[in-house]
């Protein structure tokens, strides 16, 4: 699988915006709003395993919000993945979901914007 690069940041509306650029293709750009990433952060903790396609049947968020947030958690280490399924990496997914969210918030909003 080639590389690619993958930011986060925080915008105005205090969605956590996603944005990537692929070895090859398109760059794009996917939004989650915070009661959708509260919401997942929460779930992450609480299920003892789970897929995206999963929260997305069990909450009926839309999945481009879902996987920002998994993607936001594989990121900072909350989340780990093992065979397909993510798992919490520690007693408190939920806390330092919100941690890691409040830490990149007050960097600004959308700080790649800037760039």
């Amino acid at each position: 699988m080639g590389e690619r690069d993958e930011t986060f940041a925080i915008d105005r509306a205090g969605r956590l915006v996603r944005r990537v650029a692929p070895a090859r293709g398109t760059p794009y750009q996917h939004t989650c709003d915070p009661d959708v990433f509260t919401e997942v952060s929460h779930l992450a903790g609480e299920l003892g395993g789970f897929t995206v396609n999963g929260l997305v049947e069990r909450t009926g968020f839309p999945s481009s919000q879902v996987a920002t947030a998994v993607a936001f958690l594989k990121d900072r280490g909350i989340v780990t993945t093992e065979a397909k399924r993510n798992y919490a990496a520690s007693g408190d997914a939920h806390l330092d979901a919100m941690t890691e969210y409040h830490a990149l918030r007050e960097e600004g909003p959308a700080a790649f914007d800037r760039e």
